[in-house]
Order: structure tokens, then C-alpha cells, then sequence
């Protein structure tokens, strides 16, 4: 069998896209509040593990966004790993209308200010490391200040444009 690499140059971003899309990925949304109001980021590139000491982890966020400069400025985030029971409110959390986004959503403030989606397989409480501008994107370097893991709870995956459930 022969695979045909494209070169750069003629990469088309729809069949790009598609390439980024095949490859899994979990959903996680990036919360605090900001002047009073909770603000939320859904990304579904968020990555742990970047570190174990010091507890690290990133995710990357378009340039363009509205939302990330919000959120950039909070001494902390929350970031949940969204899970099975998330699937009707993922769409909810990232649309366009931001007073809409936590509407019949449960969630929880720390006392940081980090907002955390309830249910949630795993929250992290985090605090911006660094950023690395990457692109039409930003990455973001987050450091964990505090973890809760519930195992009884599934996290959600992002694959082929579309939600989809881990097998047991």
C-alpha cells in the first residue's frame, strides 16, 4: 500500500482539518470568573501530562478569540474534563451567545475564582505558566494547583467532528 504525502504547499484546510480531526481527543472546558460573570473557553486541545514536576499541562486557544482575553487575566482557571453526561451542553458552553452559556449548568466557584463544570471525570485548578504564540493559535501552559479525579465518570471524545464515548 502507498500513501501519497501532500506537500505543504498544496495542502488544502479542509482536508486538513479532517487530518487534525482523526486523531481523538478529549473536551475540556476552561472557566473562571471574570468581573463578576463566569466566563468559559471549550477547547479540545488540551493536553496533560506536559509535566510532572512542575505539575504541567496546555492547551491552544485561536487568536482570534473573544473570550481568551478575559480569562487570561485571572489569577486562576478551572479546567473539567468533560464527560459522558456533558455531551447536550458542550455546544451550550461554546456558542457565540455568551449569556446563554451557563444556563441550566451546574457549577462550582473555589475560592480562586476558578469555575468548575460539575460532574466532571477530573477538574484541575490551574494558574497560567507561560504562553507561546504558535500560529493563528496561542499555547497556553497551565500549572495544576490542585486536582480532583472521580473514576465512576467518563470523559467525552472529540473525533471526526462529532462526540463519541469511550467502550468500557
Amino acid at each position: 500500500m502507498s500513501t501519497n504525502v501532500v506537500p505543504t504547499t498544496d495542502l488544502d484546510s479542509a482536508e486538513l482539518r479532517k487530518a487534525f480531526g482523526a486523531f481523538p481527543t478529549g473536551v475540556v472546558a476552561l472557566a473562571g470568573i471574570s468581573d463578576t460573570e463566569p466566563t468559559v473557553i471549550v477547547a479540545s486541545s488540551f493536553a496533560v501530562g506536559v509535566s510532572q514536576e512542575p505539575p504541567l499541562v496546555m492547551f491552544a486557544v485561536q487568536q482570534s478569540s473573544t473570550t481568551w482575553p478575559m480569562l487570561r487575566s485571572l489569577p486562576s482557571l478551572g479546567v473539567s474534563v468533560l464527560g459522558e453526561c456533558h455531551t447536550d451542553v458542550i455546544r451550550q458552553l461554546s456558542s457565540k451567545d455568551k449569556t446563554q452559556r451557563f444556563a441550566g449548568v451546574g457549577t462550582t466557584v473555589l475560592p480562586s475564582g476558578a469555575l468548575l463544570i460539575d460532574d466532571a471525570p477530573v477538574h484541575f485548578e490551574c494558574a497560567i505558566e507561560s504562553s507561546h504564540t504558535a500560529g493563528d493559535h496561542e499555547i497556553v501552559v497551565l500549572r495544576v494547583t490542585g486536582l480532583a479525579n472521580d473514576h465512576s465518570k467518563q470523559p467525552i471524545v472529540f473525533h471526526r467532528s462529532a462526540f463519541a464515548r469511550l467502550s468500557a
